[in-house]
């Protein structure tokens, strides 16, 4: 068992919100019990979640899309009334953690995904390894030595995430300097390309991301926003079940964008 504000403290210790500008509140967005054996954690704070909380009876529940983004509308009315009232029927305390959950160089989306894809970071592209969004780094030559290639790739991705990437195919011939950005961060590729990246991987794609990539030359897969960071707040879970007497489970609501 932990307190509220333990978990709470132990968690910003570790991934440091404060160093980031970000959309939304970090840290605790609902308040519950005071305290808490067991943490619940997914990647978006949905009603699905909410309800597998309430059945799991779970303390808090841990994410990486919450509520409050920037530009949302105020009133707790409709969907959000529903998920507000199952919180606080239930007494149950949501955390969230978005930009400094991306960015950690152990526990962050990135770090997992890259190690998931068997990718080797050298460095962030926008900032210190921790704090910035877009890494950067090499492949590992595969099980068969074999180099990669646009294709190859997209199946390793497939492989890793149980889902077919998107895949734009900018460059021709081997890849040997990758960049990624797990979630909504097409927009990124100018940035990888100039780094000098042969392929980027991120989650979603826009109309425009087509053109950017054949223009510039490099491969762009679009490996689904959730699929990207689905390994983050459960390795953050792990991590907190590991050093405190709690409990800990993950859910992973499907959500094929």
């Amino acid at each position: 068992m932990i307190s509220r504000a333990a978990l709470q403290a132990a968690i910003d210790a570790e991934l440091r919100p404060q160093a980031f500008k970000d959309y939304t509140v970090n840290g605790l967005q609902v308040e519950g019990r005071e305290r808490i054996t067991r943490v619940m954690t997914g990647v978006t704070a949905c009603q699905a979640l909410l309800d597998a909380a309430v059945a799991w009876e779970a303390d808090a529940v841990l994410v990486h899309h919450g509520y409050f983004w920037k530009n949302e509308p105020v009133a707790v009315t409709g969907m959000k009334r529903r998920r507000f009232a199952t919180l606080l029927g239930h007494d149950i305390n949501l955390l969230a953690y978005h930009l400094p959950l991306d960015a950690h160089p152990e526990l962050g989306n990135n770090a997992c995904l890259g190690r998931r894809l068997g990718l080797v970071a050298e460095r962030c592209l926008d900032g210190e390894l921790g704090q910035g969004l877009l890494w950067y780094g090499a492949p590992d030559t595969g099980l068969d030595g074999a180099a990669l290639d646009s294709h190859a790739l997209a199946a390793r991705v497939e492989s890793a995430l149980g889902r077919r990437p998107l895949l734009v195919e900018g460059h021709q011939g081997p890849l040997e300097r990758i960049a990624w950005c797990t979630g909504g961060a097409q927009d990124m590729l100018p940035l990888a390309a100039e780094a000098g990246a042969q392929a980027f991987i991120s989650g979603e794609i826009s109309e425009r991301t087509t053109h950017l990539a054949r223009e510039l030359g490099v491969t762009y897969l679009a490996a689904g926003h959730h699929a990207t960071e689905r390994d983050g707040v459960e390795a953050l879970g792990e991590w907190l079940a590991a050093r405190f007497d709690i409990e800990h489970r993950f859910v992973d609501i499907d959500n094929p964008a």
